[in-house]
């Protein structure tokens, strides 16, 4: 661990515990006027942020590289606070990413996405997230709702076509482990509604921070 590693490892716990304290009041909901006590959310999303800022350094070295890809995790951050308050990926977080991400490749600085492989990117960007989609609407509304397809389309920008699947598929293993651990220890039933986007987050900052 390098000075700056632990310097932004502290800076994301902090903005973890940020993204929980906006997460209560945005965007606005009934729940939030009264606001909702730190919680076992909370410690999800300061350690997610220590984790996931505290890694960019040490798995990035160029500057410009780091700068833009830890924005995105730090969005990341605050969607998965959202998401597990509100069960919610606001637009206003997954839309701004997605040009982000095309002029970064088209720029030739992005060493996930070269400007060759752009084309490949945009197709599976579209293809997967939308195929996932379509597939979930037999399980009813919310299974897999559009803001996690905005979600993949910026990553797939972001990470090109076999990371965005790598990422997809630790994504659902996460989701199946902790839901067969809740199942087991009865505080939820087959029933019970789970939401998919923190694991897609999860899943994301895997694709980034640990597949090379």
């Amino acid at each position: 661990m390098t000075p700056l590693a632990i310097a932004l490892a502290i800076a994301g716990g902090v903005w973890g515990l940020a993204s929980d304290r906006i997460a209560v009041r945005w965007p606005e909901h009934d729940e939030g006027e009264s606001g909702r006590a730190a919680g076992w959310r909370t410690l999800v999303a300061v350690l997610t942020g220590a984790v996931a800022l505290g890694a960019v350094t040490l798995v990035y070295e160029d500057a410009v590289q780091r700068l833009v890809f830890g924005a995105y995790l730090t969005a990341l951050v605050l969607l998965l606070a959202i998401d597990l308050d509100q069960r919610l990926l606001p637009d206003e977080l997954t839309l701004p990413a997605i040009p982000i991400a095309l002029i970064f490749a088209f720029a030739g600085a992005n060493p996930l996405v070269s400007p060759g492989g752009l084309p490949i990117s945009i197709v599976a960007a579209l293809v997967l997230p939308l195929g996932l989609f379509a597939l979930s609407l037999p399980f009813g509304a919310g299974a897999f709702g559009l803001g996690d397809v905005k979600l993949l389309v910026s990553l797939g920008l972001l990470v090109g076509p076999w990371k965005l699947m790598a990422g997809v598929v630790y994504g659902v293993l996460a989701a199946g482990v902790v839901i067969v651990v809740l199942l087991v220890l009865r505080r939820i039933t087959l029933k019970t509604y789970v939401p998919f986007g923190p694991f897609l987050v999860f899943g994301a900052m895997w694709a980034l921070l640990a597949i090379r």
